[in-house]
């Protein structure tokens, strides 16, 4: 069934045995943000109309952020918007965004997927992470990889949760962290683009 019909991390669980954990698993690697990004960000902030659909929150906050970091590592991944992901019947659908190793063939060819982030709908995280883990147990299954380390990220633009599904274990972090501390956000999403290049 497609990733939005899984409503929470128990649903998940449940049907693909994955076990549930919490713990503080995220690092942080230092992430200068230019200046034009600061006062581009505040200008949405203040001025924008951002928090009325989803896809205001994806494009105007979520997308942002990460192409920001993303430009860092364009040269060995790349940034998927609203790939199609299909496992089977039972794990298929569109992810907000997908981090993936760049194609030898070029930027345009989907490759082994790294880590995944969703918008959680309406701030509505519950259900969010059990579309995100679902998401998770797709590209686990289709990189045929168990050891594999897989991040997912669940944000309504303000608060950014973190999970991670290494073989049957689910960890989602206990801190989450927000907006209001920029440096410390771009210091984990830094460290987790820096983390798929030693997969």
């Amino acid at each position: 069934m497609p990733f939005s019909q899984y409503k929470s991390i128990a649903d998940v669980a449940q049907q693909f045995q994955i076990k549930y954990r919490i713990a503080n698993f995220v690092q942080e690697r230092p992430f200068t943000i230019r200046d034009f990004f600061r006062e581009d960000l505040y200008f949405i902030l203040t001025h924008g109309a951002i928090y009325h659909s989803e896809y205001a929150i994806c494009e105007n906050l979520i997308y942002p952020i990460l192409k920001e970091v993303w430009k860092a590592y364009y040269d060995k991944l790349v940034l998927w918007s609203h790939p199609t992901l299909t496992y089977d019947e039972t794990l298929y659908g569109q992810p907000d965004y997908v981090v993936a190793k760049l194609n030898p063939l070029g930027h345009l060819i989907f490759d082994k997927p790294y880590f995944l982030v969703i918008e959680a709908k309406q701030d509505k995280f519950e259900e969010g992470w059990g579309q995100c883990l679902a998401e998770l147990v797709a590209i686990q299954k289709i990189n045929d990889d168990f050891k594999q380390e897989i991040i997912g990220i669940v944000s309504n633009g303000r608060v950014w949760e973190f999970g991670q599904l290494k073989g049957n274990e689910f960890t989602r972090n206990s801190v989450p962290y927000v907006m209001g501390d920029l440096d410390r956000l771009f210091a984990v999403i830094n460290a987790l683009f820096h983390q798929c290049l030693l997969e």
